[in-house]
């Protein structure tokens, strides 16, 4: 929350937003190594904001998302980036509404998602790096902008249908289908002629979810019954897709039910994250691959940028038609932004996991005082 009414800045002088401002800001403090993450891993600090300089621009978070890539930003880096050091602002996306500015390109009011971090405020220079975009849908909520309409949801798009490049008719298997990426692929898997789509997620509450609420055919709990044997019940003529979020043992045995000429798309591997970078799980079962004639591929989401427009009309016409729907954890308040996290690991999250910054996000859609006349 805005501390008093002389903190916010004022739509007269969009450019030049009054000081002081204060910005809680959640910094490295230690580094997971060889452990599970934990609170004491952050420290949460108050710093000023410093004045715009020119080409920069002010953003207010409104909402912060949670990903397992985190950890390996406090690690190795991950995903291009590097390590973090101690006492610098942990790394995430989060949608925001631009609250002063001196670039060209974004103006007081806009929303955008991209590159905030954990903090109250951000400032950036709009170039490639903060991968800053401004949100046009106003069907959903705004935190879909760091859900199914933004990176996370793009990514289920693109990796389903331009990656695995799924067809209709195919049989469709999805591991951590619950997460964010996870749980819209059944219903986009629908909507372009998947035959059956099955997912893997940890817990019954879980499973209930992806075949009540998400457009799974079956769910498998990976906590309670044998993988293999489930799959062989759901799955008899075996698989032509796999939209793999797990990697290790979960993806060696997908590899016994493959059809032929399956494709698998490797978008993430939260099993390993908490275990030994330098020794992964070594696939004993890749021999199936050739014997199938299947193909596996990873991606990077971010490589494929140019397609994030079609993907947001396209999932935004899905939403607007009641052809899908999406699921949100939301957690109040920057504080939580560590609890977040942690319950990514743990499986505690029912769909994407997002904290929600600024209570009254959600109202600037209608009233926003940012926004010129």
């Amino acid at each position: 929350m805005w501390e008093d009414s002389a903190q916010m800045p004022s739509p007269s002088n969009p450019s030049s937003p009054p000081y002081p401002l204060h910005n809680r800001q959640w910094t490295l403090a230690d580094r997971a190594v060889g452990r599970a993450v934990r609170e004491s891993d952050f420290a949460l600090v108050t710093r000023p904001v410093p004045p715009l300089r020119e080409g920069e621009l002010l953003t207010r978070t409104l909402y912060l998302s949670a990903a397992p890539v985190m950890r390996r930003y406090m690690l190795q880096g991950g995903a291009g980036e590097k390590p973090l050091q101690f006492g610098e602002v942990m790394r995430g996306r989060g949608v925001g509404v631009v609250v002063a500015s001196r670039n060209p390109r974004f103006a007081p009011g806009d929303f955008v998602q991209g590159k905030l971090g954990w903090q109250e405020f951000s400032v950036s220079d709009g170039s490639p790096y903060f991968m800053m975009y401004k949100i046009a849908q106003r069907i959903a909520p705004l935190s879909t902008g760091i859900g199914v309409l933004g990176v996370t949801g793009f990514t289920s798009y693109l990796g389903l249908l331009d990656v695995a490049q799924m067809q209709p008719g195919d049989r469709v298997l999805v591991s951590a289908a619950a997460g964010g990426v996870g749980s819209s692929i059944a219903q986009i898997a629908k909507r372009y002629g998947a035959s059956r789509v099955v997912g893997i997620a940890g817990g019954p509450e879980k499973c209930r979810m992806l075949v009540e609420r998400l457009g799974y055919d079956a769910a498998i709990d990976h906590r309670a019954e044998d993988l293999h044997e489930r799959l062989g019940a759901l799955l008899p003529d075996g698989l032509d897709v796999m939209f793999d979020n797990v990697g290790g043992a979960t993806l060696d045995t997908a590899l016994l039910h493959l059809r032929p000429d399956a494709r698998i798309a490797l978008c993430g591997r939260i099993s390993e994250y908490l275990g030994d970078e330098e020794q992964p799980y070594a696939l004993r079962n890749y021999q199936w691959l050739h014997k199938r004639y299947a193909t596996m591929r990873s991606f990077f989401i971010y490589r494929m940028e140019e397609d994030f427009p079609r993907a947001e009309r396209a999932m935004a016409g899905m939403i607007a038609a009641g052809a899908l729907t999406f699921a949100e954890d939301v957690l109040e308040g920057l504080e939580r932004m560590p609890e977040a996290l942690i319950r990514l690991y743990s499986g505690a999250n029912h769909g994407k996991q997002v904290v929600r910054v600024d209570p009254q996000a959600e109202s600037y859609r209608d009233l926003n005082p940012w926004r010129s006349a």
